[in-house]
C-alpha cells in the first residue's frame, strides 16, 4: 500500500500520448489499443483517467503534434495535466489532483519509456505513490542514432527493471493490460 494512510484510490495516469510524441514509436498502433482499452475499462470501474499532456519548444502548446492523438478522447471532466518536465509531478499540480481524489495507486502508461515514463514512476514512488507500470502500454521512438538500444529493448528493459523495484511502505510493479484490476480501488459512487 501507498504511504498515504488517507488515500485508498486508484487512478490511471496517460503520459504524452500525442501526434508529435508517438508518431513513428514502436508498435504505435497496438499501444494506443491498449491504452484505449484501458481508459474504457478505468471509466467503467468508475477510476478517474488522468491525461498528462507535454509542451516544449519542439512540441509547441496548441499545436497539431501537442494534441492527444485522435484515438484517444478525454473527457471533459477528466483531470488535464499540462508538464514541461519527464516528471509529470514536477511543477505541475499533479500532486493536487490525485490528492483532491484521494488517490495513492497509480497505473502508468503512455509514452515516452525512456523519459517521461520512467521520470513520472520515479517520481510517484519517491513521493509516496504505489506506482504499477502497464507492460504493453507505454512506448518509446528509435534512437539506436545516438547510441541507445533499439526501441523493443528500452521497453523490456523498463519492464523488468521495474518489476523489481521497491520502496519502504509502497508497491512498485508491471502487469500487463490484461492483468489491470480497477475493481479493487475505485471511487465511491
Amino acid at each position: 500500500m501507498s504511504t498515504f494512510e488517507d488515500r485508498p484510490y486508484t487512478a490511471l495516469v496517460v503520459v504524452d500520448v500525442q501526434n508529435g510524441v508517438v508518431k513513428g514509436a514502436y508498435e504505435r498502433d497496438a499501444i494506443v489499443a491498449n491504452i484505449a482499452g484501458l481508459v474504457d475499462k478505468a471509466r467503467r470501474a468508475g477510476v478517474p483517467v488522468v491525461w498528462v499532456q507535454h509542451s516544449d519548444a519542439e512540441l509547441a502548446k496548441g499545436s497539431d503534434d501537442w494534441r492527444i492523438v485522435p484515438e484517444l478522447a478525454p473527457a471533459a471532466d477528466e483531470p488535464h495535466i499540462e508538464k514541461n518536465y519527464g516528471d509529470s509531478f514536477e511543477a505541475t499540480n499533479l500532486e493536487a489532483v490525485l490528492a483532491d481524489l484521494r488517490v495513492g495507486r497509480l497505473f502508468v502508461v503512455g509514452a515516452e519509456t525512456d523519459a517521461c515514463i520512467r521520470s513520472t514512476l520515479h517520481g510517484a514512488l519517491v513521493r509516496g505513490y504505489d506506482a504499477i507500470l502497464v507492460s504493453d502500454a507505454h512506448t518509446t521512438n528509435d534512437r539506436t542514432a545516438w547510441g541507445a538500444p533499439p526501441a523493443e529493448q528500452v521497453i523490456a528493459h523498463t519492464n523488468l527493471y521495474w518489476t523489481y523495484q521497491q520502496a519502504p511502505g509502497r508497491t512498485a510493479g508491471t502487469t500487463d493490460t490484461k492483468g489491470v484490476n480497477f475493481s479493487v480501488a475505485s471511487l465511491p459512487v
